[in-house]
């Protein structure tokens, strides 16, 4: 499949598309036809759709065979979500990046909810809609404490992930400066990526339901068990990074303080008392360097 941007072979010239949509997809055929459907019936068309199948061994690659030349295509082993969206950007002509998980779907108006939102706020890097959230098919809303602000937001979102990648459109430059997601991380990477470039920028809301976000069901990511093992480890990194000002530093080391004893505590009542043990270490050592800076 070819991709707009690219000479075809008769030698006439595409125009490179605004927004590039990645979708990453691993043996979700029960329900990735709604999330593609979902973005080729946009309002706005100005875009290119790219799936990235992460290895998946169900129909996955039937349903996206019988949309021929409507999007493209990407194969590769799995290599876990992270690694999916970050070479479907890779790959990528638009200026914009809009990702949707497989899982998700949009209303018709979201693609140009925000490029026009892009339009008549020149400065702005990012922004988010708000979601309509399903949970074993029944909508259901969301919780105080996942009320998702705007502007500088970083602070918000030390306690919990504020962002969904389905809701976000993102200049390109931006993703590819703050350096992807990171591969490495199994789960939470969209938290540790938010935080990076919160941390910096501001991230605007679009106060509209936009993006249907779909949960309750077993392959979700955000089911797994001890998430703030992965949220840890990020504060852990970017702490030790040159991204953070002074204030922003000390309050990401009273979070991760506070999700290490949280995550200890959790650790004792199962007996894994090594990985207590160092958590709690992890925990102790960041009290000192607070300690030492008052």
């Amino acid at each position: 499949m070819r991709k707009s941007g690219e000479w075809p072979d008769n030698g006439t010239y595409m125009k490179k598309p605004l927004v590039s949509v990645i979708i990453p997809t691993y043996n979700r055929g029960w329900i990735l036809k709604q999330a593609v459907d979902s973005v080729l019936t946009q309002d706005f068309e100005d875009f290119e759709l790219i799936v990235v199948d992460d290895g998946s061994a169900d129909h996955t690659q039937k349903i996206l065979d019988s949309y021929q030349r409507e999007l493209t295509i990407i194969c590769q082993e799995n290599l876990g979500v992270s690694a999916a969206r970050n070479r479907g950007v890779e790959a990528a002509a638009g200026s914009y990046i809009a990702f949707l998980d497989s899982d998700d779907h949009w209303l018709h108006e979201k693609l140009g909810r925000q490029v026009d939102f892009f339009e008549k706020n020149q400065t702005a890097l990012i922004c988010q809609t708000e979601e309509i959230w399903i949970r074993n098919g029944r909508r259901v809303n969301p919780k105080k404490r996942h009320k998702k602000p705007s502007g500088m937001i970083f602070k918000p979102s030390l306690a919990l992930c504020l962002v969904s990648p389905s809701s976000v459109m993102i200049k390109k430059s931006l993703f590819e400066e703050t350096g992807g997601f990171d591969e490495n991380l199994p789960a939470c990477e969209d938290y540790d990526l938010w935080l990076r470039i919160g941390s910096r920028h501001p991230v605007y809301l679009i106060d509209i339901p936009l993006t249907i976000k779909r949960g309750g069901h077993e392959d979700q990511l955000s089911r797994q068990h001890s998430l703030d093992k992965y949220r840890i480890e990020s504060l852990n990194k970017i702490i030790s990074s040159d991204l953070l000002s002074a204030g922003q530093k000390v309050a990401a080391i009273q979070m991760l303080i506070s999700k290490c004893s949280i995550y200890a505590t959790g650790c004792l009542k199962r007996g894994r008392n090594d990985e207590a043990e160092s958590y709690q270490e992890l925990a102790s050592k960041y009290k000192a360097d607070l300690t030492e800076k008052r």
